[in-house]
């Protein structure tokens, strides 16, 4: 049964017609209506709060029986939506944070001071520099790895 079908069926119950039904959860008649004919579906809390009002499972409420419908293909959408955008940001804050690494090791060894001891032996950070390179190409690196792999993404959704 599609969530839809179940809202009219919960609400039928009730004795509710749609403009009392969504006095009782706090939205418009159109909502109610948009729903019930599948036009869109409500966001998570809403659900939450309808199973709360009606006295149901969120199981009773989303399924309606075993089959799964349209608003547990939403869920799942939204709950695979959510690890990816964390994913992307996890993967930003590394490549930021590698990108200053390498900024600071190039200003660190712009800043230093080289001399040379009484023994005549020369000291100079040299090694800063390569090592400020290789943050810095790493740090591009997983920029250009997640662009590629967003563009990737749009051109499979647009097929």
């Amino acid at each position: 049964m599609e969530f839809g079908e179940q809202l009219k069926k919960i609400r039928t119950i009730q004795q509710l017609t749609q403009a009392q039904f969504a006095v009782r959860i706090n939205v418009t008649r159109q909502a109610v209506s948009n729903w019930e004919n599948n036009r869109n579906l409500p966001d998570l809390e809403m659900v939450i709060l309808i199973a709360t009002i009606f006295n149901l499972s969120l199981d009773e409420l989303i399924l309606g029986g075993t089959h799964v419908n349209n608003m547990t293909e939403k869920l799942i959408k939204d709950g695979r939506e959510t690890r990816r955008a964390k994913f992307n940001l996890i993967t930003v804050l590394i490549g930021a944070f590698l990108l200053i690494l390498g900024v600071v090791c190039f200003l660190i060894k712009g800043n230093s001071v080289e001399y040379v001891d009484s023994t005549g032996l020369l000291h100079e950070n040299f090694y800063l520099l390569p090592i400020g390179f290789a943050f810095l190409f790493a740090g591009l690196m997983v920029f250009a790895v997640m662009g590629l792999k967003t563009l990737v993404g749009i051109f499979r959704t647009k097929k």
